[in-house]
């Protein structure tokens, strides 16, 4: 079964286009949630985490995800140390999802493919970008958050230009429509493979 890596910038629309591919019947495993829900209940990233930001980092057993973002986003060091831990847990995770799924492939969809060297254990890659400003727009909207702590977020990941080269597929959701041609175009040729 192929493993195709889905990402793009904050903003970019990766998730409103996997949920098309999930329309399709295409098994779509989404990183950033699974990490989510693996933070707050793998009692050994729990204790770890815990090591790094203080025991306080947890009301009960929710992560202060505000308290952890703006500690991360403002320490590449601390930062560096979550992804260490917390990215071993979700390629594990992935590993026992592909397991148990028939597709003529999955969907592995994860913010920072391209900076985590994630790509390299992707079969085929699919970038979605998208104007920085429309990104803003959309997730200010979207999130509640102000343009400052956006791009505090947008800094800590590589711009487009350094993905595109290492894509297979790019997807510039600007337009809809245009978009949803893209990714039955894209459909077609990973089901081809």
């Amino acid at each position: 079964m192929k493993i195709i890596g889905l990402t793009g910038g904050i903003g970019s629309g990766k998730t409103k286009i996997l949920n098309v591919f999930k329309a399709k019947g295409i098994p779509c495993y989404e990183s950033d949630l699974e990490s989510k829900k693996l933070i707050e209940s793998n009692l050994f990233l729990i204790s770890e985490i815990k090591k790094i930001f203080g025991s306080d980092i947890y009301l009960n057993t929710k992560l202060d995800r505000e308290k952890v973002a703006d500690i991360v986003f403002n320490s590449p060091e601390k930062l560096r140390q979550l992804n260490a831990l917390v990215h071993p847990a979700v390629a594990a995770d992935f590993n026992k999802f592909v397991i148990r799924k028939k597709s003529y492939y999955v969907i592995k969809e994860a913010a920072i493919l391209f900076e985590t060297g994630g790509y390299k254990k992707c079969n085929t890659t699919i970038l979605v970008t998208s104007p920085v400003e429309t990104r803003i727009s959309r997730v200010m909207k979207r999130d509640n958050i102000s343009r400052e702590k956006l791009l505090m977020r947008i800094n800590n990941q590589w711009e487009d230009k350094l993905k595109i080269p290492l894509a297979d597929f790019v997807i510039n959701n600007t337009n809809w429509v245009n978009t949803l041609i893209e990714i039955e175009a894209i459909h077609k040729n990973l089901i081809k493979m």
